[in-house]
């Protein structure tokens, strides 16, 4: 599913689709009980036109979804109909096509995350993120730090996504805008920290892991109810959410010979270690 400017409207639309097959009702049944065409509904769930939050919680009534995967939904919904409450503020400045990822990110089961170049943002120290923000010439750097923060809450729900993460080597030795020998080893010992966390697993892939290639990066996000499951692609205009089961099993393909090739949780932890002895030492020299 591409990631335009209707992307979260597409996402509603896919899930709203899947639940309505789940029912075994038809998109005439279903304009029917909303009292509209059977072309609105169609519409509705190509993500063509947006859906009033009544209508979806109607809709949701009828599938018989409740708890708490109703309540992913609504709020899916509700970005997908673009309440400013929800993205107002120093949330604002997350990009249009980005918005999906981070409202379904804390409704996850298991969230599975490759980066060969750069540390991925759940895991990035403030000093790590401030560095990189400046870096790239960015007019609201406190809000992009302050956005990028409140994503962290994701570790400390009740029931937190099994969050698994494999970096590449490159990722810790390249510091943004050049050598930085605080800013990296602020960023390992904060990974070190992270480690601790109960369902977060960071695993490094070194320079001389037996891989043929690396795949750029992606993430796969898997849920625990019917919401579906997808693989999320970011690139430098926008992102790409894929849905399809044989290009989703494609990545879980890539990511299970990246995981293979990948350090264990222990070696990870002796290698980041010794990383940050080394970044010590440059600041020392």
């Amino acid at each position: 599913m591409a990631s335009t400017v209707t992307s979260r409207r597409k996402q509603l639309g896919n899930e709203l689709r899947h639940a309505r097959n789940a029912a075994k009702l038809t998109q005439q049944q279903v304009a029917e009980f909303l009292g509209c065409t059977q072309g609105k509904v169609n519409k509705i769930e190509s993500g063509a036109v947006g859906v009033k939050l009544g209508d979806v919680r109607s809709m949701l009534n009828a599938f018989g979804i409740n708890g708490d995967e109703a309540e992913t939904l609504m709020n899916l919904a509700r970005a997908a109909a673009g309440q400013r409450g929800h993205w107002s503020g120093y949330r604002s400045v997350v990009p249009h096509w980005f918005r999906t990822f981070t409202d379904l990110e804390p409704a996850a089961a298991e969230i599975l995350t490759w980066h060969g170049e750069r540390i991925p943002g759940p895991l990035q120290s403030e000093h790590y993120m401030l560095k990189q923000f400046t870096e790239a010439g960015a007019t609201d750097v406190t809000s992009l730090v302050r956005n990028r923060l409140d994503r962290k809450a994701v570790f400390d729900q009740q029931q937190p996504p099994y969050y698994r993460f494999i970096i590449s080597e490159a990722a810790l030795r390249r510091a943004p805008g050049g050598m930085a020998p605080a800013v990296m080893l602020d960023q390992v010992e904060h990974l070190l920290l992270l480690d601790r966390r109960p369902r977060v697993y960071v695993h490094v892939l070194p320079f001389d892991a037996k891989l043929a290639s690396v795949p750029n990066d992606f993430t796969i996000m898997r849920f625990p109810d019917r919401t579906r499951d997808f693989v999320y692609i970011e690139h430098s205009a926008g992102g790409l959410y894929l849905d399809d089961s044989k290009d989703f099993q494609i990545f879980v393909d890539s990511w299970d010979r990246l995981r293979g090739a990948a350090m264990e949780r222990g070696e990870t932890r002796q290698f980041l270690a010794e990383l940050a002895e080394h970044y010590r030492a440059q600041m020392n020299a």
